[in-house]
């Protein structure tokens, strides 16, 4: 299959799960007349959860599958590890930090988009901190360990925040958030993440021609006219972007950026830059498709998205590394 067929065959796929999803629902729906009710103006129950209910869920699966999956192929590109995921600079657990420190506090209660826009203040605080650990002139290696030492004062700071919750039922709200989901996520989310994410996006493709050249060796790649330090900020500021943003509208959802590339790698070849498109694609349709299933599985209340994506996720990862361990 060509790149462009690939690529029109995943945005297809993605299309027509986003289009299941929005027929998927614990109530039956007449998708027809509520799409003539819509254009035709008239308010309507069948409207209305078309509209505010279902729509922006299945948009905001896409939005988060996409930033996930491109951000899990430029790090497993940067860090020249097929077991990277976006989690692994601790951005996801600082914008998690972010989102629980406004549950805690009640800023969560007094409107509507605080809880995004407190995971996605989390998102930027860890990027700081991780620049300020690090150093300006650290290597791969520091970078990462900067992202384990930020990711594991996050969790700590989140347990405290459990253990130390005013309330047994505001503790129940943030352990429920962090599992991952996009039930009851509006169009107002979407407006808030989806600039955000774009502009994660952008800045991740830049890196797409550094990664290619990184695979040669950094001495290589920086004899090629790439420099290092760039390359790193570009991957580093693209994940704050798409996956604080993700992490901020939706909670933790792990494994589609671990899964996704290592899905499109046997097809496109081993460019880290050719990878991300097809990577985002297919994270989006991973994503949507887990959560129709969330729907459809017969069980109340339903289960959690990050739930849903781990139960795949972990025996994948579990085959990977029994593949790695076999002699070449």
């Amino acid at each position: 299959m060509t790149g462009r067929g690939l690529l029109a065959g995943l945005a297809g796929l993605t299309l027509a799960l986003a289009a299941l999803s929005t027929a998927v629902g614990y109530a039956s729906l007449d998708i027809g007349a509520a799409f003539g009710d819509w254009f035709a103006g008239r308010e309507s129950l069948g409207r209305i959860v078309l509209v505010e209910l279902r729509l922006p869920r299945a948009v905001m699966g896409v939005l988060v599958g996409f930033s996930l999956g491109i951000v899990g192929a430029a790090m497993q590109g940067l860090l020249r590890n097929p077991l990277a995921d976006p989690g692994i600079i601790g951005v996801s657990a600082a914008a998690a930090l972010g989102a629980v420190a406004t549950f805690y506090s009640g800023l969560a209660a007094t409107f509507a988009l605080a809880l995004p826009l407190g995971g996605i203040g989390g998102a930027f605080l860890g990027t700081l901190a991780i620049y300020a650990l690090a150093g300006r002139r650290t290597g791969t290696t520091g970078l990462i360990l900067a992202g384990v030492a930020l990711s594991s004062l996050c969790g700590a700071l989140t347990s405290l925040a459990l253990n130390l919750s005013p309330n047994p039922y505001a503790a129940l709200e943030i352990i429920y958030w962090l599992m991952g989901s996009l039930a009851d996520r509006s169009w107002q989310h979407v407006a808030l993440a989806a600039p955000l994410m774009a502009a994660g996006w952008f800045v991740t493709m830049r890196a797409a021609s550094g990664l290619d050249a990184l695979t040669l060796g950094e001495a290589t790649a920086e004899s090629l006219g790439f420099r290092m330090r760039s390359l790193r900020l570009k991957v580093i500021a693209g994940a704050a972007l798409a996956v604080g943003s993700a992490v901020a509208v939706s909670g933790a959802i792990g494994f589609v950026g671990l899964v996704a590339p290592h899905v499109m790698r046997p097809l496109v070849g081993h460019r880290p830059g050719r990878l991300l498109l097809v990577s985002g694609l297919a994270g989006a349709a991973l994503t949507v498709g887990a959560d129709i299933a969330v729907r459809l599985l017969p069980m109340r209340p339903e289960l959690k998205l990050g739930v849903v994506t781990a139960l795949i996720g972990a025996p994948f990862l579990l085959a990977l590394i029994l593949r790695l361990r076999r002699p070449a």
